[in-house]
């Protein structure tokens, strides 16, 4: 595997998938989902090789792939004593212990909701290209080392995924497609121009030799955080030597400002969750199954990577607003998820809450904390892809997700009943599932920093308990409409990707160590990176 481009293949397996289906005739939809199918599952069993290939204690970051990319030349002029001067941009992908489970979640996820695709009624060939450029550009997200290489991956999810909800989805769906274009559109605008002036200042590399100077600017993430943060009292506060390079501190807070804003609104953080809530109820289920389990965790891991990362000093002074947001996002979401009656809503909602745990585990500032933010994320992100395959199921038989027009499906699909009351336990956190190690160790990360805070997002988990039980309970137990007598139990199709979403919440639960030995080597080292730099700046 050492010398094998392992993440190159992860990502681009689904693009050559897309590439064979424009061979393929229309007409052809078994063989057009076999490709799409295959493409999906290549990928997730080189995710899982990857995976099982990590070292835990080696460097961080590994499987490295970099190849020159983009090599612009400049202007030298008032730059005698430089012998070269340009923009590099590389080719450049790694994972480490927080990027790792998310690109095995991607494939994961990705591969299940490729099987509940099996369900769409027209136009095969051009969903499932849509499908799987999608894919790539999800994986991309999760891989890339360099600012403009993420930008690229990040914009290419947006495309497909305004036309799989546009085209495929239900009655609003048009609406529902331009909001999530318009929110996004604007978040990543406002994302590229934070790049930019990153790119324009903390991107540049000197290098000296016998013979000559060679000053270039680039993305590559290891670079600008070398320069932001290893350097941050020697060299990149002090102007008055004229270097190239130099960030007030206002300058930095309004970078930090503007990652907040971008990735909130992926998150989404409150205020910005309107367009996330037409997306959940008007998109088709297997695409809510990826925008839900994968899409919304891109919004996390950017904050992360990017917020807290480049500009600890400035994350940590406002820990107490991302811990006060991750709050409102908590109650809010748990609060107006109990009184929908629409089922598709209650979930939308109850993702704004668990959204909130994730700040939550952030803004505690400690490997705890950080380490409940990410399992939230996957936990998160396999227990939401099941709920939404369960409606979209049960929507498939029953024309409705009202919870007033549905009642005693146990009876008629006692399989599909199962699953969900699985997924609903997972949801509200109960001990042996994923979402109870997720919640417990972000709220001890947060309460270490700020305990009346946490007391008060706890009451988000008795409120996420009732609308959860609610819910579950009024889809598969009590009286019977007679119309639902005889529908049918999930197909293979539905049922293969229920079970494989259960076993994994189940193996989080039981034996989260699976996840907590690669994640915690790199929060380690990310912590005493992050403590050092925030101490030295703040100082």
């Amino acid at each position: 595997m050492d010398n094998l481009p392992i993440l190159t293949l992860i990502a681009f397996t689904p693009l050559l998938g897309a590439l064979l289906l424009m061979f393929v005739p229309k007409e052809r939809g078994g063989l057009i989902k076999t490709i799409a199918l295959i493409a999906s599952l290549v990928s997730l069993a080189l995710a899982g090789s990857m995976y099982a290939g990590y070292q835990s204690s080696a460097d961080p970051l590994q499987f490295k792939e970099s190849y020159s990319w983009i090599h612009v030349p400049l202007n030298k002029e008032g730059l005698e004593q430089i012998t070269s001067f340009y923009f590099d941009f590389k080719y450049s992908l790694a994972v480490d212990g927080v990027s790792l489970p998310l690109v095995f979640l991607t494939a994961l996820v990705s591969a299940m909701a490729a099987l509940a695709s099996f369900q769409i009624k027209k136009r095969w060939k051009t969903y499932f290209i849509l499908f799987l450029l999608l894919q790539t550009g999800m994986y991309g997200v999760f891989m890339a080392q360099d600012l403009f290489l993420f930008f690229v991956f990040f914009e290419i999810t947006l495309v497909p995924m305004f036309f799989l909800i546009g085209i495929w989805g239900y009655v609003d769906r048009e609406r529902a497609a331009n909001k999530f274009l318009i929110y996004n559109g604007i978040g990543s605008a406002i994302m590229l121009i934070a790049f930019l002036i990153l790119v324009a200042t903390a991107g540049f590399s000197l290098t000296q030799t016998n013979n000559e100077v060679i000053l270039s600017y680039s993305g590559d993430i290891a670079t600008i955080t070398g320069n932001l943060l290893q350097n941050a009292e020697s060299f990149v506060n002090r102007a008055e030597q004229g270097n190239p390079f130099y960030l007030t501190d206002t300058m930095k807070w309004t970078l930090f400002g503007m990652l907040l804003v971008a990735f909130g609104i992926k998150l989404p953080i409150f205020p910005f969750h309107t367009w996330m809530l037409r997306v959940h109820t008007e998109a088709p289920p297997s695409i809510v199954m990826i925008h839900s389990g994968i899409l919304l965790k891109m919004g996390a891991y950017g904050l992360i990577r990017f917020g807290i990362l480049l500009f600890p000093a400035q994350a940590k002074e406002a820990a107490l607003l991302l811990a006060v947001l991750g709050v409102i996002n908590i109650l809010y979401g748990a609060a107006l998820a109990f009184v929908q009656k629409e089922f598709k809503l209650v979930l939308a909602y109850s993702s704004i809450s668990h959204m909130g745990i994730v700040l939550l585990g952030i803004a505690s500032f400690n490997v705890t904390g950080l380490e409940g933010a990410v399992f939230q994320l996957v936990s998160h992100g396999l227990i939401s892809a099941l709920l939404f395959l369960l409606v979209g199921s049960i929507y498939e038989r029953t024309e409705t997700t009202e919870l007033g027009s549905l009642g005693g499906l146990a009876k008629s699909v006692p399989f599909m009943s199962g699953m969900l009351l699985v997924a609903g336990m997972a949801s509200l956190g109960l001990p042996g599932l994923s979402g109870f190690v997720s919640e417990f160790l972000a709220f001890l990360g947060l309460f270490a920093t700020y305990p009346a805070l946490t007391a008060v997002g706890a009451l988000g988990i008795v409120l996420t308990a009732a609308y959860v039980l609610r819910g579950v309970l009024s889809i598969t137990f009590g009286p019977m409409p007679d119309v639902y007598k005889g529908i049918r139990d999930a197909r293979l199709s539905e049922a293969i990707p229920m079970i494989a979403l259960v076993a994994f919440i189940l193996l989080l639960g039981i034996y989260p160590s699976v996840l907590s030995e690669p994640l915690l080597h790199t929060l380690n080292g990310m912590n005493q990176l992050l403590s050092g730099a925030a101490g030295k700046v703040g100082g």
